[in-house]
């Protein structure tokens, strides 16, 4: 016999509230797979190279592990996080500033959920920040950027939004190289950011997540810069091909103790602690490692070529692209393409990605989702879909050149996808 309902009571703040839509685009391309479909999967941004084989084996090495850890992270994580923190930015960092997490993404809700701030956004911005911010009731504001300054905040823009009202709490998250766009930042560009968030009194999550990914290796960093005001997040999920491992690190500066406090204090009611076995293995990842300086210049070399690749075939399609200078990201603009998109009926950067996975097979996320307008006809490309470990045995070092020889054999799939979409424009 049935017994009565439970009453619906959902919490208003999630009545329109979609999935993510990197994680939709994967399982909707999954499930088009399953049916018999041939999907290029350029929508879920996922490392494609393996994890480094000196990580796996400290994780098999680790895989009895059992305890709970320290809420704050393994102490030997904790250790290694710092001093690489020194070694890169040359910048006092002791193991008690570094708080571990199951991700970086978790780590970002904590925050959002600690302090009560307003989150400001340069657009377009990875999917997760904003609705993050909605599901705990936060204030938000955009700040759209151009292609003019390759997607990238600018200290007018910036300077500009803050005229707008009075000082108040904010946090303002830079990703760079930027998922979606795949562009990054001058250090004299972060120094004129640095400036006016100083004088802003300006908090700052500094998205490092693809710093180790930029192309040629020369990331430039804001926490040397604005040391005081700047968190530092990063992780293995996309320069250690550890996604699925989930472990994300923050690095806060001295004076804001009391913010990582009342983290780490919410984290004992929800995650405790973060995986131990993984833990473990992430000091490998973190220490000073040849395998791992290796396996980063091999992966750089592959992806500065893909990125060149897609660049010039979408740039021959009339679409206005920057070109990436980090991560695994191009960020089109097919509005030069207007006319002949609307005589087609496509009128929107949702209509334009829906109408090309189902004519092409192609699957690649609207611009919509990285929070620009609806009617803007850009969207973001993942060149990931290729098998990483061949790739990168293919590689010797990183002196090696990547050709178009080198990509139509070892990543078909990335040629296929710019056949595809230049065939469906065209």
């Amino acid at each position: 016999m049935n017994g009565p309902h439970v009453l619906p009571a959902l919490n208003d703040r999630l009545l329109d509230l979609p999935p993510s839509a990197t994680v939709a685009i994967n399982d909707r391309s999954n499930d088009l797979i399953k049916a018999g479909k041939a999907v290029i999967k350029f929508g879920l941004g996922q490392s494609p190279f393996p994890v480094p084989d000196s990580v796996v084996k400290a994780l098999q090495a680790a895989a009895a592990e059992k305890d709970y850890l320290p809420v704050q992270g393994l102490p030997a994580l904790q250790d290694a996080v710092a001093e690489h923190h020194r070694r890169f930015f040359g910048i006092s960092c002791d193991p008690e500033d570094v708080l571990v997490g199951p991700g970086s993404k978790e780590l970002m809700f904590l925050l959002q959920l600690a302090y009560n701030g307003e989150l400001v956004l340069p657009t377009p911005s990875w999917v997760s920040y904003e609705p993050q911010a909605k599901i705990l009731g936060r204030a938000i504001s955009r700040i759209p950027t151009t292609a003019q300054s390759r997607w990238l905040l600018t200290p007018d823009l910036l300077e500009e939004f803050c005229q707008r009202g009075e000082d108040r709490p904010r946090l303002l998250i830079l990703n760079y190289p930027s998922n979606p766009s795949g562009t990054t930042y001058t250090r004299d560009e972060l120094a004129a950011i640095a400036e006016v968030a100083r004088k802003r009194r300006m908090l700052i999550l500094s998205d490092e997540i693809y710093g180790k990914v930029h192309h040629t290796g020369e990331h430039q960093s804001l926490v040397p810069l604005l040391p005081e005001q700047t968190i530092f997040s990063s992780g293995l999920s996309k320069w250690c091909g550890a996604g699925g491992w989930r472990v994300g690190v923050f690095v806060f500066p001295p004076k804001l103790a009391w913010l990582r406090k009342a983290m780490a204090a919410v984290a004992t009611e929800t995650f405790t602690s973060t995986c131990a076995p993984v833990q473990f293995a992430a000091v490998t990842a973190f220490n000073r490692n040849p395998e791992v300086v290796d396996y980063l210049e091999r992966s750089r070399v592959i992806l500065k070529a893909l990125g060149e690749y897609v660049h010039e075939r979408l740039s021959a399609t009339g679409a206005a692209v920057v070109a990436p200078a980090g991560g695994f990201y191009v960020f089109p603009d097919f509005e030069p393409l207007r006319d002949q998109l609307a005589d087609r009926g496509i009128y929107t950067s949702a209509q334009l990605c829906r109408r090309l996975l189902e004519d092409t097979g192609v699957a690649m996320l609207p611009g919509s989702e990285f929070g620009r307008e609806r009617e803007e006809l850009t969207a973001r490309i993942a060149y990931v879909d290729f098998d990483g470990a061949a790739a990168l045995d293919a590689v010797a070092s990183a002196a090696d050149s990547v050709d178009l020889d080198f990509i139509n054999r070892y990543c078909p799939k990335i040629v296929l996808g710019m056949d595809k979409i230049t065939d469906w424009l065209s």
